[in-house]
């Protein structure tokens, strides 16, 4: 619902606050009453958030979802926690990405969803209906994780070696690449768009990479690459592909974006400092 795991946490215990001060002797189904106040307390953050990511500096990325641990969150979550999704989310209306998120991640019918929004159960389908033709209009159809497990590995390989014509050859034409510093971290503050400046942008910046440990690990149910410096997480990079190529490069730069992805259990494999 909210793209970051600090808001995430504020609702769940304002949530809980309330069902501890709750005279549940009340409440027949207790835990239709705790999503309820969590989707209800979402929509006031998201309604709050919007002129904070307004003024946020540079490009503002929902925060990934380390999903290597428990692979089942990705898959059942799949169509409410991709990362391409999760942004054209935020340009959802808050009750379309709520009443979108409780049909497509957790399945409610649409009678629970109105009660959930309060709203009729007419209301409720069109809300879903028309977010998901908001982002069905925002995104090509994806490739198999696989083939965008591949793509990735090619794309970092590319990357790495400055390779120019190698990237260019792995974009589709209209490709976008975003980066989150969030003004902390040292990153292009606007989308790069287009398959020559962002093969020409990733292919100067080959000094990136010079001691850089990564690993390729799940996020958000798909494969992403965590780049590491000193035992610290120094980034993120997802790519989302379709059978133009890859089309859209996400970057998580900012440390406090970073902070859900854990190094301990992950196989880590050091860049040749050559490169």
């Amino acid at each position: 619902m909210l793209g970051s795991a600090a808001e995430a946490d504020d609702v769940v215990q304002d949530v809980w606050v309330r069902w501890q001060t709750t005279n549940r002797s009340t409440v027949q189904d207790p835990p239709a009453y705790l999503a309820t106040s969590a989707v209800r307390l979402s929509i006031n953050v998201l309604q709050s958030a919007r002129s904070r990511r307004e003024s946020y500096v540079g490009v503002w990325l929902p925060e990934p979802v380390d999903t290597t641990s428990d692979p089942r969150l990705g898959a059942e979550r799949a169509e409410a926690l991709e990362l391409a999704v999760l942004l054209l989310m935020e340009k959802l209306a808050p009750p379309e990405r709520a009443a979108y998120i409780l049909r497509e991640a957790f399945d409610y019918p649409y009678g629970r969803i109105a009660e959930v929004l309060q709203v009729s159960e007419e209301n409720a389908r069109q809300l879903v209906s028309r977010a998901r033709k908001h982002i069905a209009e925002g995104r090509r159809r994806p490739v198999e994780a696989a083939q965008q497990r591949r793509l990735l590995e090619a794309f970092v390989d590319a990357a790495q070696r400055g390779d120019f014509h190698g990237l260019e050859r792995l974009f589709a034409a209209d490709v976008v690449s975003y980066s989150d510093g969030g003004g902390l971290v040292r990153a292009a503050q606007k989308p790069i768009d287009g398959r020559e400046r962002v093969a020409k942008f990733i292919s100067t910046v080959t000094r990136y990479w010079h001691g850089i440990t990564l690993s390729f690990i799940e996020a958000n149910g798909r494969p992403c690459v965590l780049m590491s410096r000193e035992g610290e997480c120094a980034g993120l990079a997802s790519v989302e592909a379709s059978e133009d190529g890859i089309d859209q490069i996400l970057w998580f730069m900012r440390p406090s974006k970073l902070s859900g992805i854990s190094l301990s259990s992950q196989q880590l494999r050091r860049v040749p400092e050559s490169l």
